[in-house]
């Protein structure tokens, strides 16, 4: 009579069980490689471009894509109305667009986390100063608000950037404090008050990468939104300003042709909402795979 050792599974790492749940929401894997693929695009955008951005084909304007009767194979989605490869600027307005996106959230974050960590510490006079100042800014429309801010800085790419990130502001501080007050009660942090851990320890190396969380999921979806707020100061002229290629001042330029040549503002509009639909989708994916609540 022979016995049979029953061996236990092998746990998985954090890492595996993060892409474990993360690769059960198909629509976030889905959102990741489009992501992906955005990103070489605009990191190798000087080798992938089959033209300059720049490049004004005299005899070649209004072409339309290549597949359509007219149309010319080396310009695959056609030309804009001073002879640009419509291809060749959505592939380094994609650089544009997600370089504007990082640092926008970069920025908001590091400052969201800050004043929030400090709100949630220390309560008081403190907390009520920095969250009516979140009240304020939050009863703006966040677009007009970041209207008004490059209004008086002056139309530029890094103003549009510095309107972005200031307008994105009170959603990590709100998150950051909730997160932070929710934590203070917890033992390790009582533990580490008591075995003399000072306010600048406890803030950032015990509190801080409880917050995490929650703080990167609100960061992918604040990168779609920093993406579709800096096409819409494009679109109004308040963000890069031509030639630059810039996904919504492409759509603010190709306005007056939208009815003769309709692949001049299809093109950009689909490459905003694809891009926003992914970064949502991963998002979602995201809140999946680190919210213990939602884990089967």
């Amino acid at each position: 009579m022979t016995t049979q050792t029953l061996s236990a599974p092998t746990p998985r790492t954090p890492l595996q069980e993060f892409w474990y749940y993360f690769s059960s929401n198909k629509g976030a894997v889905a959102g990741l490689g489009f992501i992906v693929v955005i990103g070489f695009m605009a990191i190798f955008a000087d080798v992938i471009a089959p033209h300059s951005p720049s490049d004004q084909a005299r005899d070649a304007l209004l072409l339309p894509p290549a597949w359509m009767e007219g149309g010319n194979w080396a310009y695959l989605l056609g030309t804009d109305d001073v002879g640009r490869d419509i291809l060749s600027r959505l592939i380094h307005g994609a650089r544009l667009s997600l370089a504007v996106g990082m640092v926008a959230v970069t920025a908001s974050l590091a400052m969201g986390i800050l004043l929030g960590l400090v709100a949630g510490y220390f309560k008081g006079m403190i907390d009520t100063i920095i969250m009516r100042i979140v009240d304020i800014m939050l009863a703006m429309p966040s677009l007009l608000l970041a209207i008004a801010i490059v209004a008086v800085l002056g139309p530029s790419i890094v103003n549009a950037a510095l309107a972005i990130s200031i307008v994105s502001l009170p959603h990590y501080v709100r998150l950051t404090r909730a997160a932070t007050m929710a934590e203070m009660s917890r033992d390790y942090v009582t533990s580490s008050r008591v075995i003399g851990a000072g306010p600048l320890r406890l803030m950032f190396i015990c509190i801080l990468p409880n917050c995490l969380a929650p703080l990167i999921v609100q960061a992918t979806l604040g990168f779609s939104s920093a993406i579709l707020d800096m096409a819409a100061l494009g679109f109004l002229g308040l963000g890069a300003q031509p030639p630059t290629p810039e996904w919504g001042s492409m759509l603010a330029d190709a306005l007056q042709f939208v009815q003769r040549a309709w692949w001049v503002v299809t093109f950009p509009g689909l490459m905003i909402l694809l891009t926003v639909l992914a970064f949502n989708l991963m998002g979602d994916g995201l809140r999946d795979a680190l919210d213990p609540k939602l884990k089967q």
